[in-house]
């Protein structure tokens, strides 16, 4: 690896970046810094369960900008130790297309994740005294979850309490925290700090400003408010930072570290979680609506023929076709796997709707195996700019079925109970959790499927976060480990590297 000062230096960041352990700097947020580049916004078809590689993309595009003559920042989400340890592996692209130190990335890195639970925690705790020595109101019942960065289904269900005021709960896995939510969508540290105080934390509207939680949630948030600068395989500059999930949040790195990258390079390039239907519609519905100047210039779907096969053209077509609602010029990009046959369908769906396609082959040869595909994404003429699916001023059950409809829903079917729970809200955009691996909200049910209902078992409000969290047929907010989870794989040598991570 390149000293990370250097590699700062690319992006004229050398006298401000702080080095944070082998391979990783902090920077601090600079607010107001003008932007430079273009970002570009990277999702997928539905995916498989093993995935199609988006991080990959991601990364090797960038490395073949660079050997173009661009800046370009690859802007990713820090890696949950969940699915490290789980059944996913690590988040950090493959091949010749990663970014370094990955096993790093994929464990600590600079503790962000440790900070995100800790002030969470924190705030359970406080409102649990609040409940018991006061301030609470009377009658008023604490709702705010405890979180852990482990996935663990023991933890789905759990009672506390019971040394005097016993409750039932649950933990969720940190990812899906909605301190995690905030952190990646303030704007600087007063709009973080803002919105931490309206998460509501118990009923009757109690919040973590009402408890007094701020301050000491702020401060343990201050340097995780900095993002993460690390390097891509071939020495480029790459940003990782914050990691809300995109099947159970809004899935994309912070509002701050995109504006840092637009502000120092050529070219941002942004993933988004999943396919397009998830990540790439809530990174344009959620984040750009506070954030128009993240608007992106294009888009990148990447595919495989693996997926291809387990879904077929018509799902990558519907996809694309969710892509056209927002205007966004699109080039879609094949992940080209050693191996993989080419059959011609996916040039053959994307000619009929006159979408260029360029494969890439980052992951054997990296930024060299992707000077086509970067070449093809310089072609691509600039958006018009922002266009959402749907005002904000449309009510929530609206919103839904805009979101349905494009999934080729026949309509949505919302549990008894589920908005008189909600409560009112204001004019926030929906925020869906369903599986990444279906337009249905069963995994089981691949391709394109039209006429389904889409079953909305529970609506949660985001008050910080801005949004409403719609939980689809037996979508979770607490993964649990596979019968062969990752963690069997790790080891530790006798000259401490760390392998099976990843």
């Amino acid at each position: 690896m390149r000293p990370i000062l250097d590699v700062a230096g690319d992006l004229g960041l050398r006298g401000v970046a702080q080095p944070w352990g082998p391979g990783r700097a902090k920077i601090p947020p600079r607010v107001g810094e003008a932007a430079r580049g273009r970002l570009i916004l990277v999702s997928g078809m539905s995916p498989t369960p093993a995935g199609e590689g988006k991080t990959t993309m991601t990364i090797g595009l960038a490395q073949g900008l660079r050997r173009l003559g661009q800046e370009a920042v690859p802007v990713l989400r820090q890696p949950s130790q969940g699915p490290v340890f789980g059944k996913k592996g690590g988040g950090t692209g493959g091949g010749r297309a990663t970014v370094e130190p990955s096993v790093s990335i994929n464990l600590h890195l600079t503790g962000d994740f440790h900070a995100v639970a800790a002030a969470h925690n924190l705030l359970a705790a406080m409102v649990d005294n609040a409940a018991r020595r006061g301030p609470l109101p009377a009658g008023a019942v604490p709702t705010w979850r405890r979180v852990v960065d482990v996935n663990d289904r023991a933890l789905r269900r759990v009672t506390v309490g019971l040394d005097g005021a016993p409750r039932d709960t649950a933990f969720d896995i940190t990812a899906a925290s909605e301190v995690m939510a905030v952190l990646a969508l303030a704007r600087d540290f007063d709009d973080l700090q803002a919105r931490l105080g309206r998460m509501v934390v118990a009923t009757g509207g109690v919040t973590a400003a009402g408890v007094g939680a701020v301050g000491a949630m702020a401060a343990l948030l201050q340097e995780a408010w900095w993002p993460n600068l690390v390097q891509t395989q071939e020495g480029g500059p790459a940003l990782v930072h914050a990691g809300p999930f995109a099947n159970i949040a809004h899935g994309t790195c912070s509002r701050v570290a995109m504006r840092m990258a637009v502000a120092h390079a050529d070219y941002a390039l942004v993933e988004a979680g999943f396919g397009f239907d998830l990540g790439g519609e809530k990174f344009l519905d959620i984040v750009c609506r506070d954030a128009p100047e993240l608007w992106p210039s294009a888009l990148v779907l990447v595919v495989t023929e693996r997926a291809v096969a387990l879904h077929g053209v018509e799902n990558l077509q519907r996809h694309l076709l969710g892509a056209r609602r927002f205007g966004l010029p699109t080039l879609v990009v094949v992940n080209a796997h050693p191996g993989d046959p080419a059959t011609g369908a996916i040039d053959e769906a994307c000619r009929a709707m006159d979408v260029p396609v360029s494969r890439c082959a980052a992951f054997a040869r990296g930024g060299e195996g992707a000077i086509d595909a970067a070449r093809a994404l310089l072609s691509l003429p600039p958006s018009p700019g922002p266009r959402y699916l749907y005002p904000l001023d449309r009510t929530v059950e609206e919103k839904l079925a805009v979101l349905a409809e494009s999934y080729g829903a026949s309509g949505v079917d919302i549990a008894p109970g589920a908005m008189e729970a909600l409560g009112p809200v204001g004019d926030w955009p929906v925020c869906m959790a369903k599986t990444p691996l279906s337009f249905t909200a069963d995994p089981k049910r691949p391709g394109a499927p039209s006429g389904f209902r889409l079953p909305v078992r529970e609506l949660r409000a985001s008050h910080g976060a801005g949004f409403v969290v719609a939980l689809c047929g037996e979508i979770t907010t607490m993964p649990a480990l596979p019968a062969e989870p990752a963690a069997l794989r790790v080891r530790v040598g006798p000259d401490g590297v760390v392998s099976g991570v990843g």
